[in-house]
C-alpha cells in the first residue's frame, strides 16, 4: 500500500510501534521523474521508505513529498468515495490487537465486531487522518509480538458501479471469489467518515494461492469494494497530485510484465506508466508501471529485479537470474530480509 504523509520517518515509527511494520526493504530520496501524468507533468522530488512486517503480509510504501508540501483532501473524504478509503492490517488476533492499541493510545473508530462472513475486525485512525482495518486473518508467515498485527491485507476501495468494478478486480487482479456481496446499512461502520447509509459492499479474495518468490511472506489478501447508494461518491485525489496525503496506490508483485502489460492492453486497461526496463531505487530495482480501475484508482505492479538480503554485508538477490519466476524463494531466505529489523 502506497501512504503520501507528511513526516515520512515520523510514520515510519508509528507504523513500526502499533503494526509492526518495522523491516525497511529500501530507503531513498529521489526524484519521482517518471509519474508525470499524475504529478503535474513535472518531475517531483520526495522521501520514501518501503516497509514489511515478518509475520506475513503486503508492505508498505511511505511516501513524502519533499520539493513541496503534500496536500490533503479539499473535503473530508467519505465511504465510498472514488478511491481507496481504507487500509486492512491483518491480525492473528483480533480481540488481543484491540487492546493492544487502545492501551498504546491508538484513535479506535470502533470495537472488535463480526463482518458479514464472520470475521472479526475493528477500525482506527492513524496521526495522519488515515483509517485502517485491523483484520482477522489466518495465513502466516511467521508468528511473534504482542500486538498481533501482520502486514497489509488489502484495501476497501470506493467505486462508482459495482458490476464494472468487480469485472476489473477479477479479471485484472483475479479476485474472483465472492465472499459475500450485500446491500444495506452496516452497523461496523458508522464509527467511519460517511459510514451511515445504504452501501453495497463486496468483499473479494482469490481462490488460487499466489505464486512469486514472495508469496510466503505476502500470503493472501482480500479487496472489498463499496458502493454508496445514498450519496454521490467524489473522487478522494480530484485536483491533486498522486504522492498528496493519503492511499495513493495499491501494489502488487507480478512477475513477467511484458506480458502483464499485452493483457492488460486488450482488456482495456493499458499501463500509464512504464518504466521500461529495470528502475534502480538505490538499495533494490525492479520493472514498475500503473494502471488505472474503472474510476482511476491507481494499480501498481512491480516485477521485482534486486533486493537487500543483508545489506551490511552488501548482499543482494538479483531474481532475474531464476530459471523460475514462479518459484517461492526459500523460508530461510526470506527470513534474512528481517535482519534489517528496526528495533525501539
Amino acid at each position: 500500500m502506497g501512504i503520501g504523509v507528511s513526516q515520512v520517518h515520523e510514520a515510519f515509527r508509528w507504523y513500526r510501534q502499533h503494526f509492526g511494520m518495522d523491516v525497511p526493504i529500501f530507503e531513498e530520496a529521489a526524484e519521482a521523474g517518471l509519474m508525470l501524468p499524475y504529478t503535474g507533468g513535472q518531475p517531483q522530488s520526495r522521501h520514501a521508505i518501503l516497509a514489511l512486517n515478518m509475520r506475513g503480509g503486503g508492505g508498505m510504501e511511505i511516501w513524502q513529498y519533499t520539493n513541496r508540501p503534500p496536500i490533503p483532501p479539499s473535503f473530508q473524504p467519505q465511504l465510498g468515495d472514488l478511491g481507496i478509503n481504507i487500509c486492512k492490517i491483518k491480525s492473528a488476533d483480533v480481540a488481543a490487537s484491540f487492546h493492544f492499541m487502545r492501551k498504546q493510545g491508538v484513535n479506535t473508530l470502533s470495537s472488535p465486531t463480526a463482518r458479514p462472513d464472520g470475521t472479526e475486525s475493528f477500525f482506527v485512525k492513524d496521526p495522519w487522518n488515515n483509517t485502517f482495518e485491523i483484520v482477522g486473518a489466518s495465513n502466516w508467515f511467521s508468528k511473534s509480538g504482542s500486538r498481533q498485527t501482520g502486514g497489509v491485507y488489502g484495501a476497501i476501495i470506493g467505486v462508482s458501479d459495482m458490476d464494472r468494478a468487480m469485472k476489473f478486480y477479477g479479471n485484472i487482479l483475479g479476485y474472483q471469489t465472492v465472499v459475500h456481496d450485500q446491500t444495506d446499512a452496516f452497523p461496523e461502520w458508522k464509527g467511519l467518515d460517511g459510514g451511515f447509509g445504504r452501501f453495497r459492499r463486496v468483499l473479494l479474495t482469490h481462490a488460487e494461492k499466489r505464486k512469486g518468490p514472495f508469496s510466503p511472506l505476502l500470503g493472501d489478501s482480500e479487496i472489498e469494494l463499496v458502493q454508496s447508494l445514498d450519496n454521490s461518491p467524489r473522487k478522494i485525489f480530484e485536483n491533486r497530485y498522486w504522492g498528496d496525503l493519503g492511499y495513493i496506490h495499491l501494489c502488487f508483485d507480478v512477475n513477467g510484465m511484458a506480458a502483464w502489460k499485452k493483457y492488460c492492453a486488450e482488456n482495456g486497461h493499458p499501463f500509464t506508466v512504464d518504466s521500461s526496463g529495470s528502475f534502480d531505487m538505490g538499495q533494490a530495482a525492479g520493472y514498475f508501471s500503473y494502471i488505472e480501475d474503472p474510476d482511476g484508482t491507481l494499480i501498481e505492479f512491480v516485477e521485482t529485479h534486486k533486493i537487500p538480503i543483508l545489506k551490511k554485508l552488501g548482499w543482494y538477490l538479483d531474481l532475474r537470474k531464476r530459471s523460475n519466476p514462479a518459484k517461492p524463494l526459500p523460508r530461510w531466505m526470506l527470513n534474512m530480509l528481517g535482519m534489517g529489523r528496526v528495533k525501539e
